[in-house]
């Protein structure tokens, strides 16, 4: 069990291809094949390993509908759209440094 919040907090964001997936999340659900279409650069492999580590943190929600063929959408829980601020000032940090860091 993890005591260090920032050890949790990083538990959760340990990768860049979470972040972007929680950002495509927070605007609507969406299918798997859309997310790897909206994250340029993620193999099918490290997307499904992601939505899998996500859904063990429950940051996410995996609903299957048992149609032909499957329907499995995929959408943020509540623990997961309160990351929306930390992914803001993340957003806010690199519009201001941006050109600082080259």
């Amino acid at each position: 069990m993890q005591t260090c919040p920032v050890e949790f907090s990083l538990s959760i964001l340990k990768n860049k291809w979470t972040i972007f997936i929680i950002r495509e999340l927070l605007t609507t659900e969406k299918r798997f094949n859309e997310l790897k279409r909206n994250i340029p650069g993620v193999t099918t492999k490290v997307l499904t390993e992601t939505l899998k580590h996500l859904e063990k943190m429950q940051i996410i929600d995996r609903e299957v509908e048992e149609t032909i063929p499957l329907k499995v959408t995929y959408s943020l829980t509540n623990l997961g759209i309160s990351l929306k601020p930390v992914l803001d000032s993340l957003s806010d940090w690199g519009v201001k440094n941006l050109n600082n860091a080259n």
